[in-house]
């Protein structure tokens, strides 16, 4: 997988302190689709035994039987504080969404692309 380097263009920061977090193979409670205004698609509200529920790529959800699922990789829902200027590296892009590292910490998290402006090195 090739990471890309991004600079921020627009402030984003998360509203959920305690993102769903969970293993490969990890048992899931699918719930609804996200549904709002940004278009994001393929996002599934998932839960997982002991902890709150979280939205979740579809990609990454194998359906056992009706809402019962499996976790087809690890996965955290934790996202990623950023402000205008700041770099960072995209190491996979979901659904709108990028899985970034901070070039100058070690801080990583999901970024909307939106937010997200692609550096041509």
């Amino acid at each position: 997988m090739d990471s890309k380097r991004y600079f921020v263009i627009q402030e984003h920061m998360s509203d959920f302190p305690d993102p769903i977090a969970f293993d490969k193979g990890a048992l899931l409670t699918v719930g609804e689709a996200y549904e709002g205004p940004e278009g994001w698609k393929n996002w599934i509200f998932c839960e997982s035994l002991g902890q709150k529920g979280g939205w979740v790529p579809l990609q990454i959800i194998e359906m056992i039987s009706g809402s019962a699922a499996r976790a087809r990789e690890d996965y955290t829902a934790r996202e990623l504080n950023v402000r205008p200027g700041e770099a960072v590296i995209g190491e996979r892009v979901l659904n709108g969404w990028v899985w970034c590292k901070k070039v100058d910490s070690l801080e990583s998290g999901w970024v909307p692309l939106e937010v997200l402006q692609e550096v041509n090195v």
